[in-house]
């Protein structure tokens, strides 16, 4: 049995994701301890539990202490994966896309195709949006031969959730590796502005104006499709943008609004951060610079890509990948990410 200490570095619930995601992977069995300990609520939260319990599911396995607010759990996978529909509802606003997240792995090396439809947070903070999902990490995980599909159905903020997603996957043999060392020339900038039941205030359209304000002062042109939508359960919004490069890089920022929160400073922010990446010649942005992790772990070869700075999610997956798969990692004094999988 494996142990891992969910304590460890960022002490995040990213850490008990893709540890049953692995295990499942692997068929190991895992214990772990000190859930999300550096969290202001320890132990479980909603959306990790209904991760978990998706693994079990898939891979019909014993799960011991699985509830909201354990601190510690063991989980015992019996069967791999070998594919098909499921559907799971978080019944909060949690991350959809952080729970697809512990599903891809499993999706893509199953013996069939998989279709996973999943209801909860799509927009909000500290959580990878929906949109920078379907727009930057699936398109970038294509290069290493994943075939993954989003598509939103409902799009849901916090608190009440509710939206939904979907999303496709064709199974593979091997993984290859990633290598993005130039950041290369922009060839475009595209977005999408979205907001929900916020048309008379103009919202998607404010974000988007202020957004290519900053950025055409720049010298960047960008273009934003703007949405507003009536389906979701509340009002909502949230922004993203992303471009791609002569080398094959894709580089993204977004922004989720929340009471409070000016359309103006959504934009701002969105097009900040954006800069703040691309300036650093980092081959991606600052989120998937952790996110491609566990992909380039599993992948036969070496992955080598640069990344705007060193994050607690970039430290703690690097970690996660050595303790669990004996990848080998290094990160040079240039911020360039080496990882040599393992060939999974």
């Amino acid at each position: 049995m494996i142990t891992i200490d969910g304590g460890t570095k960022s002490g995040s619930g990213t850490i008990v994701r893709y540890s049953v995601a692995l295990a499942s992977l692997l068929g190991k069995e895992i214990k772990i301890q000190n859930i999300r300990a550096k969290r202001d609520k320890p132990g479980l939260r909603a959306q990790h539990l209904k991760a978990i319990q998706a693994c079990r599911e898939m891979c019909h396995g014993e799960v011991e202490n699985a509830a909201v607010g354990s601190k510690k759990i063991t989980y015992i996978p019996r069967e791999r994966f070998n594919g098909g529909e499921y559907e799971w509802d978080i019944g909060t606003a949690g991350s959809t896309t952080m729970f697809a997240q512990a599903l891809l792995p499993l999706a893509c090396f199953a013996k069939k195709p998989s279709r996973f439809r999943l209801e909860g947070g799509l927009f909000q903070d500290f959580a990878p949006s929906a949109y920078h999902m379907k727009f930057v990490l699936l398109p970038l995980l294509k290069q290493m031969g994943i075939q993954a599909e989003l598509e939103i159905i409902r799009p849901g903020y916090v608190p009440k959730g509710g939206g939904i997603i979907e999303i496709r996957v064709e199974p593979i043999e091997k993984l290859q590796p990633l290598n993005l060392i130039e950041q290369g020339k922009i060839t475009n900038i595209n977005g999408i502005a979205l907001s929900s039941h916020l048309e008379e205030k103009k919202v998607s359209q404010r974000m988007a104006q202020e957004c290519q304000r900053i950025l055409s002062s720049q010298g960047y042109k960008v273009e934003i499709e703007e949405i507003y939508d009536k389906s979701s359960l509340q009002e909502g919004a949230a922004l993203v943008i992303y471009a791609g490069t002569s080398s094959g890089s894709i580089i993204g920022s977004d922004r989720a609004g929340r009471p409070g929160r000016r359309s103006e400073s959504i934009g701002r922010y969105v097009a900040q951060n954006f800069m703040e990446d691309v300036n650093t010649g980092a081959t991606v942005d600052r989120y998937i610079a952790d996110q491609v992790i566990i992909y380039a772990g599993l992948a036969e070869g070496i992955s080598r890509y640069s990344i705007p700075r060193i994050s607690e999610h970039v430290e703690t997956n690097l970690w996660l990948i050595e303790e669990f798969l004996g990848a080998r990692t290094k990160i040079s004094d240039n911020l360039i990410i080496e990882i040599e999988g393992i060939g999974f």
